[in-house]
C-alpha cells in the first residue's frame, strides 16, 4: 500500500464543501469516486481541512492509501480523466506512513477576494464578493495587522466549533489592491470555523468606515463574536496552500 498526498484544486460554486455530504454533494466524495474507479478499490479520502459550500481552493491536499502501480507523477492525469471539470489534482507524491495532511500542516494560506467596482462582473460572480463602494485599503491593511501573532481567536469563529483551543498564530496578514479587486490574505499556523470570513467581513467594516484599524486588537481582547464583523460569504474565499 502507498500514501499518497494529493494537491487538489476546485470550484466549490456547485458542492456543499468538501466533506462527504448525507444532503448534497462534497468534494471529497467526487475525489473518493475517482479514486475508486481508477485505482479500482474502495478508496477514502482524508483531506487536511474542510472548506464550506462555496469556498474554493488552488491548494487543498488528500491523502489517499491505495495499492497501485500507477507512477506517482502519473496519478493526477489519470484522476482528472475521472473528475468533473470543477475539481483538478494538479500534484501527487508519496508520504511516510504516520503522515497525517491535517495533523503535520504547518501552515495555510487563505485569500478573500472583493470586487470593488461600480458593477459587478458577472464572470466573477462566484469567486468573489462584491461591494460597489468605495473602500480605504489603507486602513484595511492596518486592521489586518492586528491579526498578526498569537492570539485566542474566539471573536472570530463561528458557533458550532468543536476545537480544543481557540488560539492560533497568524504569521502575515494583509490587504492591497489589484484594481479593481481588493484582496486579503492571510497566513497561519491553522484557523477556526468562518474564522477568515468573519476576518474579512471586520475588515470590510474598516473599509466602509464602519470600524476603526485599532477596533481589531479590542475584538480580540473581547473575545466576542458579536463585536466582530460579519461572516463574509463562501464565493469570495480561497484556500491557496498548505505547508508542511
Amino acid at each position: 500500500m502507498k500514501n499518497i498526498l494529493l494537491t487538489i484544486s476546485y470550484d466549490g460554486t456547485n458542492y456543499n464543501g468538501w466533506q462527504r455530504q448525507h444532503n448534497g454533494i462534497g468534494i471529497q466524495e467526487k475525489v473518493e469516486e475517482a479514486c475508486s474507479k481508477i485505482f479500482g478499490q474502495e478508496v477514502t479520502v482524508i483531506g487536511a481541512g474542510r472548506t464550506d459550500a462555496g469556498v474554493h481552493a488552488l491548494g487543498q491536499r488528500g491523502l489517499i492509501k491505495v495499492d497501485s502501480s500507477i507512477p506517482i507523477d502519473r496519478i493526477p492525469y489519470a484522476l482528472n480523466t475521472a473528475l468533473p471539470d470543477d475539481i483538478v489534482i494538479s500534484a501527487a507524491k508519496e508520504v511516510h506512513e504516520d503522515f497525517h495532511p491535517r495533523y503535520d500542516a504547518k501552515e495555510k494560506t487563505y485569500r478573500y477576494l472583493i470586487l470593488n467596482d461600480k458593477f459587478p462582473i458577472p464572470q466573477y460572480r462566484n469567486m468573489s464578493t462584491f461591494i460597489s463602494s468605495d473602500l480605504n485599503v489603507e486602513e484595511m491593511d492596518k486592521g489586518a495587522k492586528y491579526f498578526i501573532g498569537k492570539h485566542d481567536f474566539i471573536a472570530f469563529c463561528s458557533t458550532g466549533s468543536s476545537v480544543k483551543t481557540t488560539e492560533r498564530i497568524i504569521f502575515d496578514a494583509a490587504v492591497h489592491k489589484e484594481s479593481p479587486f481588493v484582496i486579503f490574505e492571510v497566513r497561519g499556523n491553522g484557523f477556526l470555523y468562518n474564522m477568515v470570513r468573519i476576518m474579512a467581513g471586520t475588515l470590510i467594516d474598516i473599509g466602509l468606515a464602519r470600524k476603526k484599524a485599532s477596533d481589531v486588537e479590542t475584538i480580540i481582547l473581547s473575545k466576542n463574536r458579536n463585536m466582530a464583523g460579519i461572516t463574509a460569504p463562501a464565493q469570495g474565499l480561497t484556500l491557496v496552500e498548505i505547508k508542511y
